[in-house]
């Protein structure tokens, strides 16, 4: 090959090495350009945890991990800050493709002009790139970039975004960053509420962010913002009397606290969900109201050492959350706990499950609304239940047992409805904290042996208000009834799966009925006269001890659940749901809209029934009045009444008689009610109308039948004073009292100072330990025969220096 051809080829193999580096470089460049440009994410910066109510309100916010407050980006951004900012910041936003040739042009020729850099030529998307590259040094070569990604951040992103991303990262000052902390912190509001001055004032702020301090430059701050106000009035973006009124308006002042009307719900939202913005369930208006009302029945209790209490509203219809207060006090000021969120926490439930039992044993019939229940002084296998007030009734209509909260009916009620199927139902229903097996609760469960969270249990009332409401086929409860609450909207509107209750209408009704007679607080004064008063039924719990008192009221719209204590368990005297949470919570109902009407009794699930008056069970030919009711279906195999007996009396005077000493001819068959003796002994006590059975006439002793046999008081001697004796170790022992009785195998009652002892059969005696004093003991046996023996039991004797043992009889002097 000749010299000139080699000569040739080597210009050609150049261009093309050259050619082909070029084409490398730029499809390294496309990479770049299309896949690595962008950072990604655009920001990595942490966010403030943020909670809305149900209109978007602000509930709460936290500051995020740097001490920032940097609210979550928005979808977009207010008309008033858009339409500042761009006339401000770039005017040709909406027309140019992420660069502005002709400001870059216009910066060129001023900084040529002045010998140094005096203006950028940044638009709104180069500053978004700049805040995402973390405002880099302002060189040639760090302006390149910035426009090259902003022209990809143009072909990735709408304008509307690129204006909330620049809105959300932009500083405004201090630790704010962000539109949305902006407004806030700055004016106490959405930035959605601005005026026009406010708006102009933040978009001039991230050009000059120190401006916003008061005292320093704050002249300089009203130039920049007056100017921009007076750039929308020429552009003919506000009119002249707008701007007027803008250049009137003040500047912020120093920050103002952002709201934390919701703060222990963000964090448990925070906690299960993760999220940095939330839109909750809760009405803004009425979480403050749920707020200031257990704000102020917490400052009337804290004297008496009550520091904590909770409350929650909740939408029947929804089951979404209207008012969340998981506490009271200042959670961030560390006192009595006031950060726990109270509303989650298991505690012991007193009362509460009492309607809920009500109801299963009305559906099964084992009771109907007006049904005496026995309330006398009862003992279950070392258990021994007492009523609140440690009084008993003998009998009680079993909605007055409820209305009232009487304890010995409702465990009686369980023995009889059954502890593992009640339990088995409360779980079905949400009560969550029962993570023990039944036996472990036995006939405690219901007077609060088990422990539930006011979240449980004011779910598990909503869900009686549902069962009502959704009631629309006869025989069949709505399988969406019983559900939790919700605390977020989207779920409010894709409502989880019902659980497992099978409760239906007929009984809730019954039982949402006996509620509404429920004595309400004396700070309610006289509510009956008023007509707009809110019917309510409700039901108040206290626990052992008193270190809990609930309140948990239902209407069709609402349901209010309150609970007063303190966080960590400790007891108050007097801290009873009727004092300390029943007030909190009527007030809660009078700060809510007010309802039309009330439930619709479910006829469709209730049958007509004939009861007899007194006993309320059902009616049989020897009630002497019957009445009709509607009752659930189970009620028609009720057990008849027990009570109305037949008796034969002697017309010439009030005495019994039988067909062994008169003739049946001559006799008058009257109707009687007749309690049996551990119920009637009472019952008398309150019921000044009960007739206990005339005795037998002297010449007619009572057949074996009746069993009508008298008792003879063995010991103590009337008038009796007695002295304990001490065993051989020095421990006092216990005195020996008998009963002789005609028919031992009849059961005797045994009652000391009205305190009920236990009763005995065949083998009448009971050791006894009676406090020095004087003491009247009381026995009934069960054909009502009863006999009173005053006694007197002397100080220990031991003090007098002599020391029976038990041995030795009894010294009675």
């Amino acid at each position: 090959m000749s010299a000139e051809p080699k000569r040739r080829a080597g210009p050609r193999r150049r261009r093309k090495r050259l050619l082909w580096a070029g084409a490398a470089a730029l499809a390294a460049f496309a990479v770049w350009f299309g896949f690595f440009a962008l950072p990604e994410p655009l920001f990595d910066e942490p966010y403030s945890a943020v909670i809305e109510d149900r209109h978007g309100a602000l509930l709460s916010a936290r500051i995020a991990d740097d001490g920032q407050w940097r609210f979550p980006p928005a979808p977009r951004v207010p008309h008033k800050f858009a339409q500042a900012l761009i006339a401000f910041e770039d005017k040709r936003f909406r027309r140019h493709a992420g660069v502005d040739p002709l400001a870059a042009m216009r910066a060129l020729k001023q900084n040529l002009a002045a010998g140094r850099v005096r203006s950028g030529a940044s638009t709104i998307t180069m500053q978004v790139i700049r805040m995402a590259r973390e405002n880099r040094g302002r060189t040639l070569r760090e302006k390149a970039i910035e426009a090259l990604v902003a022209l990809r951040l143009e072909l990735s992103f709408g304008k509307d975004e690129i204006l909330a991303l620049y809105a959300a990262h932009a500083p405004f000052g201090g630790n704010v960053v962000g539109l949305e902390a902006a407004s806030w912190r700055y004016f106490g509001r959405g930035p959605e509420q601005l005026s026009w001055a406010e708006s102009a004032t933040l978009a001039v702020l991230p050009n000059a962010p120190a401006l916003i301090h008061p005292g320093r430059n704050r002249d300089a701050l009203q130039a920049k913002r007056d100017l921009l106000l007076d750039t929308l009035r020429r552009r003919g973006v506000i009119d002249a009397l707008t701007w007027q009124l803008a250049l009137a308006e003040p500047l912020p002042q120093k920050p103002v606290p952002l709201p934390d009307w919701a703060p222990h719900l963000l964090d448990r939202v925070r906690r299960e969900r993760g999220l940095a913005r939330a839109r909750s369930t809760l009405d803004r208006a009425v979480q403050e109201q749920a707020w200031r009302v257990l704000d102020a029945y917490h400052r009337a209790l804290a004297d008496n050492g009550v520091h904590n209490g909770a409350m929650l509203v909740i939408d029947n219809r929804t089951c979404g959350v209207l008012a969340y207060v998981g506490n009271v006090g200042d959670p961030h000021g560390g006192r009595h706990e006031s950060a726990v969120d109270v509303i989650p926490a298991p505690r012991s439930t007193g009362s509460l499950l009492k309607p809920f039992l009500h109801a299963a044993a009305l559906q099964e019939g084992l009771i109907l609304p007006g049904m005496l229940l026995a309330d006398v002084p009862s003992h279950f296998a070392g258990y021994t239940p007492k009523n609140f007030d440690r009084t008993y009734e003998g009998a009680v209509p079993a909605d007055e047992a409820l209305s009232r909260s009487l304890n010995v009916p409702a465990v009686r009620l369980l023995r009889d409805y059954g502890a593992s199927r009640f339990w088995a139902l409360l779980r079905g229903m949400g009560l969550t904290g029962l993570n023990r097996p039944a036996s472990h609760y036995g006939l405690a469960l219901i007077l609060g042996g088990a422990e539930g969270s006011l979240w449980d249990l004011a779910g598990m009332y909503g869900g009686l208000a549902r069962v009502l409401d959704h009631y629309d086929t006869p025989g069949r409860a709505p399988l969406n009834a019983f559900r939790p609450p919700v605390y977020l909207l989207d779920e409010e509107a894709a409502p989880p799966p019902a659980l497992a209750a099978g409760l239906r209408a007929g009984p809730v009704w019954h039982t949402m009925q006996a509620m509404t007679r429920v004595e309400r607080p004396p700070s309610q004064g006289l509510w009956r006269m008023f007509q707009s008063s809110r019917k309510i039924a409700w039901k108040t719990g206290t626990s052992f001890g008193f270190r809990d008192a609930w309140s948990i009221g239902v209407t069709p719209r609402y349901t209010v659940a309150v609970w007063i204590g303190n966080a960590d368990g400790e007891g108050r005297p007097g801290l009873t749901g009727i004092a300390a949470a029943a007030p909190a919570m009527f007030r809660m109902f009078r700060q809510l809209a007010p309802e039309d009407g009330w439930f619709s009794r479910p006829d469709g699930e209730l049958r007509p029934l004939a009861v007899c008056a007194k006993s309320g069970h059902r009616a049989t030919e020897l009630c002497a009045r019957r009445v009709a009711i509607r009752a659930p279906a189970a009620g028609l195999k009720a057990r008849p009444c027990p009570y109305d007996r037949a008796l034969f009396i002697d017309p010439a005077g009030p005495w019994r008689v039988h067909g062994d000493c008169m003739s049946p001819a001559d006799m008058t068959r009257v109707p009687w009610f007749v309690l049996p003796p551990d119920m009637a002994w009472h019952y008398r006590r309150n019921h000044a109308d009960y007739r206990p059975p005339p005795p037998y006439r002297g010449d007619c002793p009572p057949p074996e039948s009746t069993g009508d046999r008298a008792m003879t008081l063995v010991y103590p001697k009337p008038n009796a004073r007695i002295l304990t004796p001490v065993e051989l170790d020095g421990g006092l022992g216990e005195a020996v009292f008998e009963v002789a009785h005609r028919e031992p195998d009849k059961t005797v009652y045994w009652h000391l100072d009205d305190a009920y002892l236990g009763s005995t059969r065949h083998f009448h005696q009971m050791a006894l330990r009676p406090a020095p004093g004087r003491h009247v003991l009381t026995l009934v046996d069960e054909d009502g025969v009863f006999i009173e023996r005053a006694f007197e039991v002397l100080a220990d004797i031991r003090a007098s220096g002599r020391e029976p043992t038990a041995r030795q009889a009894l010294d009675e002097r």
